[in-house]
């Protein structure tokens, strides 16, 4: 201490240079340092004796915070934590499907609690409904030049490199599929930083009206959409659970009628079908009442100049309006199986086909984790180094599809050890492939043509399959699931 005087509050002054306002709760004075000459810190300038004595409290939006208790009325007004009015496009649980009535029920044992002749029996269930699904799927690792640079710059550590190959390979496939061009919004969810859509924009360059909407349900840090500013292209970002996102009442496209991109890069679990149902069965269906028309055929501004011309060359064509797709197509890397959820899955009716149901869904989403259980021993090994990673995932800023897995109840390491953990690895790839299954049926319902592949190589992530789909109009390089 600079000097041994005692302030009002019976504590000596604060050391010299530091700031003079003391902090009451922590019983000690603010350790930042001051301007010369100054008496507080920027963040206390203008604090006096008076409002040092006065009596801060707990917030009650948010007791994470405190406020003068004299103030209380005014920071309730504008506190963040208070209640938003909801935007339009917010519609309670539009996008959760129906609510089954035989709903798991609340209390279903682990899997590790179960007996060897019930795990045998669920494994038994599993491979009968998996027979005939092609379990080999196709490679389409491809990339892509607008990420050339960054991929070569020896700045990017290994970390930065894994997500910069599977957002190229992304945006190869997107391209692959006829998916990049002009006139159209893409709709990034579990959008996190905006990275995959900031990929796009550069990959479009100067396309024209070309849109972005990110939908995140979480505040995240660092965001890369706040820095693009070009005169052709448009980003909007929503903080919106999925559940609850009705796109067909956001202005952008109610007005403009562009034809919209789902993309996503890991996104997890039951956001996956939660996404799905927002673009082919809230958002098409309703533009497909509005316009009493199918879910067939593009807006004639949509073209590119070649197949307008192509059109009009074709007789019985060159008199017909166009009708535009609601839909042009999606792109969805799928993560964390085992955070799916019965009642928002919109496999129900496949499952059901099979003879299973929501205890069988549960069992096998929780066996999914399984697929990953060659990393286990390698993720806890780095645990203490990926600690700062968990914690930037929980926040919502990265991408969990790899590294930092946990030992818990269900984990490989503490079932019966009647399996080994390669038969472990192929039973968790079916539980998976099952799930992706009731989705690839779910879009050939709504008119699409969808098809499952290998994005990435596993070295680089474990979640490496890539759910696409095109309305069954489209031409499109083999589509097949």
């Amino acid at each position: 201490m600079a000097a041994s005087a005692l302030t009002p509050h019976g504590t000596a002054f604060p050391e010299e240079g530091r700031c003079g306002y003391f902090v009451e709760k922590k019983k000690r004075f603010c350790r930042m340092v001051v301007a010369a000459g100054k008496r507080f810190c920027g963040e206390h300038a203008g604090a006096s004796e008076e409002e040092n004595a006065r009596k801060r409290i707990l917030c009650p939006l948010d007791p994470k915070h405190t406020v003068y208790e004299d103030q209380l009325a005014k920071h309730l007004k504008k506190c963040n934590s208070r209640e938003k009015p909801k935007p339009d496009f917010f519609i309670q649980d539009i996008n959760s499907g129906l609510k089954d009535e035989t709903e798991i029920p609340d209390q279903l044992v682990p899997i590790s609690s179960l007996s060897e002749e019930q795990l045998e029996n669920l494994i038994k269930k599993l491979r009968k409904a998996s027979e005939g699904l092609n379990c080999t799927l196709k490679d389409q690792i491809m990339s892509h030049p607008a990420l050339h640079d960054a991929l070569n710059d020896p700045k990017n550590g290994d970390s930065a490199a894994k997500h910069l190959k599977q957002q190229a390979s992304i945006l190869g496939n997107i391209e692959n599929l006829k998916l990049l061009g002009p006139r159209r919004c893409f709709v990034e969810f579990g959008a996190g930083k905006g990275k995959l859509s900031h990929w796009v924009d550069i990959a479009l360059k100067d396309a024209e009206k070309v849109h972005f909407i990110l939908v995140e349900k979480v505040t995240t840090r660092f965001k890369v959409d706040g820095k693009h500013r070009k005169k052709n292209s448009v980003f909007e970002r929503l903080q919106i659970d999925i559940q609850h996102l009705c796109l067909n009442k956001i202005p952008l496209l109610s007005k403009e009628k562009l034809p919209v991109v789902g993309i996503g890069k890991h996104l997890c679990g039951v956001a996956t079908d939660l996404a799905l149902r927002c673009l082919v069965e809230t958002y098409a269906a309703s533009c497909e009442e509005r316009n009493e028309e199918p879910l067939a055929k593009r807006i004639k501004n949509d073209k590119t100049e070649k197949e307008i011309n192509t059109l009009a060359k074709e007789g019985n064509e060159k008199n017909t309006p166009e009708k535009w797709t609601p839909v042009a197509g999606i792109a969805i890397a799928l993560c964390c199986h085992h955070r799916c959820d019965w009642r928002h899955y919109v496999g129900k009716e496949y499952f059901r086909a099979l003879g299973l149901g929501a205890v069988d869904f549960h069992y096998f989403q929780r066996m999914s984790s399984w697929a990953t259980c060659g990393m286990r021993k390698t993720s806890l090994a780095a645990s203490n180094i990926s600690t700062k990673r968990r914690d930037k995932q929980n926040d919502g800023s990265e991408e969990h599809d790899d590294g930092g897995y946990t030992i818990t109840d269900d984990s490989p390491e503490s079932l019966p050890g009647f399996l080994t953990v390669e038969e472990k690895k192929k039973i968790g790839h079916l539980c998976k492939l099952l799930i992706d299954q009731g989705r690839i049926k779910y879009l050939q319902q709504k008119g699409f043509s969808p098809a499952l592949q290998y994005y990435i190589d596993p070295l680089v992530s474990l979640e490496n399959v890539l759910l696409t789909a095109l309305p069954n109009h489209s031409s499109s390089p083999e589509t097949s699931a």
